[in-house]
């Protein structure tokens, strides 16, 4: 695991022309201006590519063919919204081995408006056995989640409700997030009720959106536009589907794999990290997904918001473009964790850049906790 480790770099990272609601937008278009955006960045042309990794309703091959290029190496990997981060993991095992020369990570959803989107009903397991008995969507399953949590530690409403402040607090700095108005916890403890114990600001974005990552041998990357980006670690683990099937509720196994594995590799601890990068497609998912990598007990996850670590000015910025809870979330959000920390560890962010980052945590989730990919990046070999 070792000789993987800083063998291979993100030399390229961005999203699609415009994030929001894009009526007049396919799914595959973000795709495409996404990959042409992002090999852009790198300094590189799209004949270049030869690798193609990407989850949802389009596949690598129709990638390939929209590109006009005939790609080496191919992973279509799809376990919800982690899955091009756990692919960045596996982007690294092939260029490392040399399956491919330039791989790219991509992500083109039309979470609000639906284009192209292609409805279908759950005949799975949990089809079968959960959504008869009221569960029918992600809020009510994190909802079950949550609640949990509130009986196992104490957690509360007002706590939970800081996580998006926090968050918001973040998206007032970036550009492109969809709201950036500062909030506070009486407006979330306030805004319309949803899925007990979430209220609308406790809850994600639907958007339409795009995002890609381009990535190369680190021996290779010194050729591109940009300063690089080392994986230093990569982890990977899934647990469940159905969400009564955890096994320590409300806490994820999946997560917590993901992350030894990805730490082991980096040979890094949790007090190295400058920035973290958080799936946030609820208000009480950062929290747990800190308690379930081991940065603090159960049930004290919150404290890194309370206590303003995790905010602007803080001393371990969290989320830092705004989240999916204020910058863009359109159903599979993993792509643009990476994106961010990428552009923390060039130093490109602004006014929300974090001084001095040289070590980023990257972590999300698939499903409702059910799978996790973790990445710990680093801007120095």
């Amino acid at each position: 695991m070792q000789e993987l480790s800083n063998s291979v770099c993100i030399v390229g990272v961005d999203e699609s022309d415009e994030l929001g609601t894009l009526p007049e937008t396919s799914q595959l278009s973000l795709h495409l201006q996404s990959i042409q955006n992002a090999v852009s960045d790198a300094g590189l042309k799209i004949s270049d590519v030869d690798g193609i990794f990407t989850a949802g309703q389009h596949s690598p091959a129709l990638l390939g063919e929209a590109l006009g290029i005939t790609p080496r190496y191919i992973d279509g990997t799809s376990v919800g919204g982690c899955s091009f981060i756990i692919m960045a993991g596996h982007a690294m095992l092939a260029l490392h081995h040399g399956l491919c020369d330039v791989a790219v990570v991509s992500h083109g959803e039309s979470g609000r408006s639906g284009v192209g989107v292609t409805r279908g009903r759950d005949t799975s397991l949990s089809g079968q056995f959960e959504t008869p008995y009221g569960f029918g969507g992600a809020p009510t399953y994190f909802g079950m989640i949550t609640t949990r949590h509130m009986h196992d530690y104490g957690t509360t409403l007002e706590q939970w409700a800081q996580v998006a402040v926090s968050t918001r607090a973040w998206a007032c700095l970036n550009p492109k997030a969809r709201f950036r108005d500062p909030i506070t916890i009486e407006d979330v403890l306030n805004s319309r009720p949803m899925f007990y114990p979430f209220n609308l600001l406790n809850i994600c974005l639907v958007t339409d959106a795009g995002g890609a990552v381009v990535l190369t041998r680190a021996d290779r990357a010194k050729d591109c536009a940009k300063k690089p980006v080392y994986i230093r670690g990569a982890g990977e683990g899934t647990e469940h589907v159905m969400v009564t099937e955890m096994k320590n509720l409300p806490l994820s196994e999946a997560t917590r794999l993901s992350g030894e594995k990805a730490f082991k590799m980096a040979g890094v601890s949790h007090g190295d990290f400058d920035h973290i990068m958080l799936y946030d497609a609820f208000s009480s998912g950062p929290p747990i997904m800190l308690e379930s990598l081991g940065f603090c007990k159960p049930g004290e996850g919150v404290s890194f918001f309370e206590e303003g670590r995790g905010t602007p000015g803080g001393s371990l910025p969290i989320n830092t473009n705004g989240g999916g809870l204020s910058y863009t979330h359109s159903g599979m959000y993993g792509i643009f964790p990476m994106i961010e920390a990428t552009r923390q560890l060039r130093g490109e962010c602004g006014e929300r850049q974090v001084p001095n980052a040289k070590l980023s945590l990257v972590n999300g989730m698939g499903g409702m906790l059910s799978a996790a990919g973790t990445l710990v990046l680093s801007n120095e070999a």
